[in-house]
């Protein structure tokens, strides 16, 4: 039985040539078909549409999170098809159509397992029941222990062109992002081979200079893992790798926009000194996002959240260091648009276009346009996420929406 095709109207829609009064959208076989400024219904084909009335409220492109480990109880390093999907649907009832599922650094057969799990998990074919798995985020374990984080140390490694390949095997070359320390013995080569398979290099847990960051874009790499965190910070004297990441034009840089890993008056700066396309909102959670706050796990290290802060746990019930976030995308831009006052419609293509760019998935995601994928999340302005869509299929709905 073919699908019904959707039909919403009354929405303020974000096209990439801006705002969309009181517009209308439809969607036929995953695809948006047509985009106008008024309600579209036409005689004998108005049935063939589920019609969705938006009361007004914005019709944003979906969100791509690159770096996310889990979220709603649910960990992608647990390597089952129930924790992968949900998480998916977990992040979709917050706005994002797109993941790309994050591993953590581990013992090798532990990662093997994780990617073979999400390599087997992505099927373009499949009916959307939550975010779209678009691919994996290798992080670790090819990071270095000065700045491991919430990386487990005992797993860390030098680079190898070896392991990267068995990781490749095991995901079915379904690795689009790998974050890694350039500083690290065998790094370029391993940055040199990742880039040739068509993977995004990202710098990160990093204790780098200046010069390895430059060098490191010459071999290849083209992003920054959660900037400021994990890696050497900016001195006037050493810009260090922070400083690279903000220096550097080719570096996107991932933040983590929560107000607890980059003090909320930097995020103005940030997006000021990068280039536009350059700032990639991210969440960077892990499995307590959406959970009451207490302990859990990352990975093999105990940590605990409180106040929505993650944290490793410390035998002195001291906090440790961050470990992910309990953010999720539609926090990330509402907080993105209170710490900067930019315009939202200025801040989305940091949570959509951009991120799709980086990845090479701009020609089916990130805007609202004919002929891409109906990957829509329509939020009020209270930046409740009120329906999410996925290839045109509703996902998400709030309950209180419907009603």
């Amino acid at each position: 039985m073919q699908h019904k095709g959707i039909h919403i109207y009354n929405a303020r829609i974000l096209t990439p040539e801006g705002w969309i009064e009181n517009g209308s959208l439809c969607s036929k076989d995953g695809l948006i078909t047509r985009i106008t400024g008024s309600a579209w219904v036409r005689t004998g084909e108005s049935e063939e549409y589920e019609q969705v009335d938006a009361r007004g409220g914005m019709l944003l492109p979906g969100f791509i999170d690159l770096h996310v480990h889990g979220g709603g109880g649910y960990d992608a390093m647990l390597a089952t098809e129930d924790q992968l999907q949900g998480m998916c649907r977990f992040h979709a009832a917050h706005g994002t159509t797109s993941l790309l599922a994050t591993t953590l650094t581990a013992a090798h057969d532990e990662i093997i397992q994780s990617l073979e799990c999400a390599g087997q998990f992505i099927h373009p074919e499949r009916s959307p029941d939550g975010a779209n798995l678009l691919g994996i985020h290798l992080e670790g374990p090819f990071l270095n222990p000065a700045r491991c984080g919430a990386q487990n140390p005992e797993d860390l490694r030098e680079p190898s062109i070896e392991e990267f390949e068995a990781f490749w095997a095991a995901s079915q070359g379904s690795i689009k992002l790998m974050t890694i320390a350039p500083e690290l013995g065998h790094a370029e080569e391993v940055i040199r081979h990742a880039v040739c398979r068509g993977v995004v290099v990202s710098l990160g847990h990093t204790d780098a200079d200046f010069a390895v960051m430059q060098s490191a874009v010459e071999w290849g790499a083209s992003q920054v893992t959660h900037l400021f965190n994990g890696m050497k910070p900016l001195h006037h004297r050493e810009p260090g790798a922070a400083g690279g990441a903000l220096i550097l034009d080719p570096l996107a840089v991932e933040v983590i926009c929560d107000g607890v890993h980059v003090h909320p008056d930097l995020m103005k700066w940030i997006f000021r000194a990068k280039p536009e396309g350059k700032v990639l909102l991210i969440t960077d959670s892990m499995c307590a996002a959406g959970c009451l706050a207490g302990e859990y796990v990352l990975g093999k290290l105990p940590v605990r959240m409180r106040q929505g802060k993650v944290y490793l746990k410390q035998e002195d019930r001291t906090e440790g260091s961050l470990a992910g976030s309990s953010l999720t995308m539609i926090e990330a831009l509402a907080n993105a648009v209170r710490f900067t006052g930019m315009d939202i419609a200025d801040i989305v293509p940091a949570l959509t276009v951009h991120p799709a760019v980086q990845i090479g998935a701009a020609a089916a995601k990130g805007t609202i346009e004919p002929g891409k994928d109906a990957d829509l999340v329509l939020v009020n302005e209270q930046f409740k996420v009120l329906r999410t869509f996925v290839r045109g299929r509703q996902v998400y709905a709030c309950e209180e929406e419907l009603q």
